[in-house]
């Protein structure tokens, strides 16, 4: 099973004043997320399931992938901020083992990729890793790639 981390796009707001919860993308976030999307879409990849944080700027994101895929996303509140290997675990045995694309938020998603692997990551706004767990029963797993944007952005993916 291969489980795909997508950490949402930029959504630097400075002056911010409404719920965090409400922060969408900026225009240069939605920009690039259209960038990324398609280059995501380039690796036909076959995830069985699409499932995103219910902040904005995570939904906006997966929606903006969800087009590039052909997939219809699925609000999932345990990616909310707070996501930890604990909520993994249950998405795991919630979507019967199969491969899943996930969007959420830092540094929850760094955190459960170094749970998983014991690899020490940053995952960077838009950037996209790549988990196989080796043993479902115990969460174990091995980093097959991270890719920041900037890679997607100079079309070396």
């Amino acid at each position: 099973m291969r489980i795909y981390f997508l950490r949402h796009g930029e959504a630097d707001w400075p002056t911010w004043t409404a719920a965090d919860s409400e922060r969408p993308l900026t225009e240069k976030g939605i920009r690039e997320m259209q960038l990324v999307a398609a280059r995501i879409a380039a690796l036909k990849l076959e995830p069985a399931a699409l499932l995103s944080s219910p902040f904005c700027r995570a939904a906006q994101t997966a929606e903006i992938l969800a087009a590039a895929l052909g997939m219809t996303v699925i609000t999932e509140p345990a990616l909310a901020p707070g996501f930890g290997p604990s909520q993994l675990s249950g998405l795991i045995a919630k979507h019967s083992q199969r491969d899943l694309v996930l969007v959420g938020h830092e540094p929850d998603f760094s955190s459960t990729i170094r749970s998983l692997t014991g690899g020490e990551i940053k995952m960077a706004k838009a950037g996209f890793a790549c988990v196989e767990l080796v043993n479902a029963q115990t969460n174990a797993g091995e980093l097959l790639w991270l890719v920041p944007p900037k890679i997607f952005k100079a079309g070396q993916a």
